[in-house]
């Protein structure tokens, strides 16, 4: 594998950060880091909102009988919409933040185009979903989640902020750089990413553990 080129040039005004890789060029703008991390405390946002939101599932409901909660944000959280398959939505939406994070965490690592370009279906495919669950909210449940909407807008800011990045930036179509995926990583990145998902995975699923664990007196 050929050595990683880096230098500092100036393109139609504004300064980029360009590099080669496996005959691979593409150039960054100077602010894409920094939008960068802006995007991840976003997505570390959503992944508290819905790790909050799942505890609640976890450890709130069912509600007492009797308990009225029509017009409430209650209503959201015990409709029928709010699971897939029996498993919470919030808990899928846990999982697609640490997702996300894990991919910002691995462009931090090897500033690799392709982790960009993963991260366009992906983003797309979160404020689809958000999108959905608003309408869900406004017009069917009839009720409004405030951390829904909270997550919501957040799924909102990671899109754009994806599209603003890929416009700023100066990268190979997606076929060449699948074929040189094998940059994108090396083992210790790979390593970082298990344990990352692995602490991130185990945060998330001991809000049910608990729930499961013979308790002494009960």
């Amino acid at each position: 594998m050929k050595d990683i080129l880096h230098e500092r040039t100036f393109t139609f005004g504004r300064e980029v950060t360009q590099e080669t890789t496996d005959d691979t060029s593409y150039a960054y703008g100077s602010v894409v880091p920094k939008l960068f991390a802006v995007f991840t405390a976003v997505a570390a946002i959503g992944w508290a909102v819905s790790v909050f939101l799942s505890g609640i599932h976890f450890w709130v409901l069912p509600l007492p009988a009797g308990f009225d909660v029509t017009g409430t944000p209650w209503a959201v959280m015990t409709s029928d919409w709010a699971y897939v398959f029996g498993i919470p939505l919030a808990l899928l939406g846990a999982f697609y933040y640490l997702t996300v994070l894990l991919f910002a965490g691995m462009w931090f690592h090897s500033r690799h185009p392709l982790v960009l370009k993963i991260l366009t279906p992906l983003t797309a495919i979160g404020v689809m979903s958000s999108a959905f669950f608003v309408y869900l909210q406004l017009f069917v449940i009839g009720a409004i989640c405030p951390f829904c909407m909270v997550s919501a807008t957040a799924t909102t800011i990671l899109f754009a902020l994806e599209l603003v990045m890929l416009r700023m930036s100066n990268l190979p179509s997606l076929g060449v750089l699948l074929r040189n995926a094998r940059t994108a990583l090396d083992r210790k990145g790979l390593t970082w990413m298990f344990f990352m998902f692995m602490i991130g995975a185990l945060a998330v699923l001991s809000f049910w553990i608990v729930t499961i664990i013979p308790a002494p007196g009960v």
